[in-house]
């Protein structure tokens, strides 16, 4: 495997203000995340903005041999470097955005996905990309599906908070403070 270097992780962080952090999560914003999901049971997962591909790492690991990844990662240099260190047949690599998701995946697994794990700033996100984002995160999830965003700390609720509210059932959010920078963490369950 051939994780993107944290230097090239920091150069795509100054040339692509898309790029969340000046560094990947740490492992454990990682299994913080993660878990939030049943592995025994998830069919699909995707993950908008893998960047680095900490979280690809983790998932791959504990995903079943049967079931799915999709990536949707928008910056070409990222994308390049998950290309070469991802060449798991549980893959599905796009170069594209998170907006996109539905043309993605609908039609294209054998299930709709169980969990949508997001990276993406959505408080760098214009008012209008932000409520596509969620709506069609909200469409493509499978019945009782969670999207699991993780932020950066600081975030207020009308970054992303009260915009989950609008279309999942139930919406929790926690932090993770042994990440650089601490992070908020939102479980929107449909």
């Amino acid at each position: 495997m051939n994780i993107m270097s944290t230097m090239n992780y920091v150069k795509c962080f100054l040339r692509d203000r898309n790029v969340a952090s000046i560094t990947p999560t740490s492992p454990f914003g990682v299994k913080r995340v993660c878990k939030k999901i049943d592995f025994s049971t998830a069919n699909v997962i995707v993950e908008y903005g893998p960047g680095a591909g900490v979280f690809t790492e983790y998932l791959l690991k504990k995903m079943r041999p049967t079931a799915h990844l999709v990536l949707i990662e928008r910056n070409p240099d990222m994308f390049k470097c998950l290309q070469e260190s991802f060449r798991d047949q549980r893959v599905h690599l796009f170069n594209d955005s998170a907006e996109n998701v539905g043309n993605l995946v609908n039609g294209q697994l054998p299930h709709k996905p169980d969990y949508v794990i997001s990276g993406i700033p959505f408080s760098y996100i214009d008012q209008q990309a932000r409520q596509d984002i969620i709506q069609q995160t909200h469409e493509v999830l499978a019945d009782k599906g969670k999207f699991l965003a993780y932020q950066t700390f600081y975030q207020k609720d009308d970054h992303l908070f009260v915009h989950l509210e609008h279309y999942f059932k139930q919406v929790k959010s926690e932090f993770e403070l042994l990440n650089i920078p601490p992070m908020r963490i939102y479980e929107a369950m449909k």
